[in-house]
């Protein structure tokens, strides 16, 4: 009797050694225009948007909600804006990467937009992944971050 490798719901190596390319499995391309980005272009992004958040919320809304309360808040509305009606953040622009339903090719919208932002500044949901790069918010709005 052989035994035979059991399917694992963790990302990681496949059995056969090859890793996996994230989002291939969901449709989109291994490379170029439209492929899931790697972690640096995603950080980027996030600093940016940070960075402007803070600035922002620090410079207007700070006396009114506090330091700590006054960057969270702008880099939400920023958040829920931009993607829903663009797909992009600021730092999604700079990094070179856009947000995208999965179902079809239109904007994100503010339904998923809102459930997106929420689960992003809760911060857990962002920093739990599968193997095509989808934090839980990601998976809970339908979404997935490409590069442009």
């Amino acid at each position: 009797m052989t035994s035979r490798p059991v399917p694992s719901a963790v990302p990681g190596p496949r059995p056969d050694g090859d890793q996996p390319v994230p989002g291939v499995r969901l449709g989109l391309p291994a490379t170029g225009s439209g492929s899931v980005p790697g972690w640096g272009r995603r950080v980027l992004g996030l600093v940016v948007d940070w960075a402007l958040a803070t600035l922002i919320g620090r410079a207007f809304l700070q006396d009114a909600l506090g330091p700590q309360f006054a960057p969270l808040l702008v880099f939400w509305l920023m958040h829920v804006l931009l993607v829903s009606t663009i797909g992009m953040t600021i730092g999604h622009a700079v990094a070179g990467t856009a947000v995208r339903r999965l179902d079809r090719p239109v904007p994100v919208g503010l339904g998923r937009g809102l459930l997106r932002g929420v689960l992003v500044v809760l911060v857990v949901p962002a920093v739990v992944w599968d193997a095509d790069r989808r934090g839980l918010h990601d998976k809970a709005a339908g979404t997935v971050v490409v590069r442009r």
